[in-house]
């Protein structure tokens, strides 16, 4: 089993999931020798703070080592990605990759003999919703009845976070420019005060992305509407996957506020990813 995407994890896997982060969160000792004996290939091509740290962190908390593996300074970039794959799923237990092209993340699953996780592609961040949800549980106690609404460009965290929320019951309503749309359509709207109109949680995420430097100028004109504000926010309950640009898609006002649980999902990255990992390796 591999997490690629959501597309592939059915209703029942994602909230059982959920449901043993909220366990391994509240009892973090009870599982720190699980995956003793252990190895996790983190393959980063894309810089990384949290998803690098949240899985390192993870990974010895759990008992197992985590390598940390930069591809400019390894064969990766230059070599078959699939000889490499194949030989580094020799070595290890899971391999965990952050890559620009989603491709990458497809050809791996491929070619490895060990579970595959996509830390972060062009097109999808499935780890960041599971922490996502984990969140959303946390405040809300459940999921039915719930609506997210997302605010700025339709991106992989957009798309990911899309997959999430209909597989669970949440609706999701998406505020995006024309021209900026997510590739998993929810119910679109450009709009962005309509499209909060009625939200427990309001979510947005940086306008530039990585690889996207060039149309900074651009963007922060297209975009600027969508920005995050007090006003926008209403009585809704803020999330975004960091690191945030503040005076850009957010206020300092929203990101500093009572409403603001940014860093409860930061934190939630390593208990949703510590239960991942005991997933793929068949220890839950």
């Amino acid at each position: 089993m591999d997490l690629i995407t959501l597309k592939d994890w059915d209703k029942e896997d994602i909230l059982h999931l959920i449901d043993e982060a909220m366990l391994i969160k509240e009892d973090p000792e009870k599982y720190y020798k699980v995956l003793k004996g252990k190895t996790l290939a983190m393959l980063f091509e894309k810089t990384s703070t949290r998803t690098r740290i949240s899985f390192e962190a993870g990974m010895a908390q759990l008992g197992g080592h985590a390598l940390f593996i930069d591809w400019s300074s390894t064969q990766l970039g230059k070599a078959d990605i699939k000889d490499e794959i194949k030989c580094i799923s020799r070595y290890v237990d899971v391999i965990m990759a952050r890559v620009y092209g989603h491709k990458k993340i497809e050809v791996m699953a491929e070619n490895s003999s060990k579970p595959v996780i996509n830390a972060l592609s062009d097109r999808y961040h499935p780890c960041q919703t599971l922490a996502d949800l984990l969140t959303i549980k946390e405040r809300f106690g459940k999921f039915k009845g719930l609506k997210v609404s997302w605010v700025g460009d339709g991106n992989n965290v957009c798309n990911s976070l899309i997959l999430g929320c209909r597989k669970v019951g949440i609706k999701i309503s998406v505020a995006v420019p024309k021209g900026y749309e997510p590739i998993e359509n929810p119910d679109l709207l450009t709009d962005e005060v309509k499209a909060v109109k009625g939200a427990d949680v309001v979510y947005t995420d940086t306008w530039i992305s990585m690889g996207q430097e060039k149309e900074k100028a651009k963007r922060l004109k297209v975009f600027r509407p969508y920005q995050v504000n007090k006003k926008l926010l209403g009585k809704a309950l803020f999330m975004h996957n960091l690191p945030a640009y503040r005076g850009y898609e957010v206020t300092d006002e929203v990101l500093d506020s009572s409403q603001s649980i940014v860093f409860d999902q930061a934190e939630n990255r390593l208990h949703a990813q510590k239960a991942l990992l005991l997933r793929l390796m068949g220890k839950i």
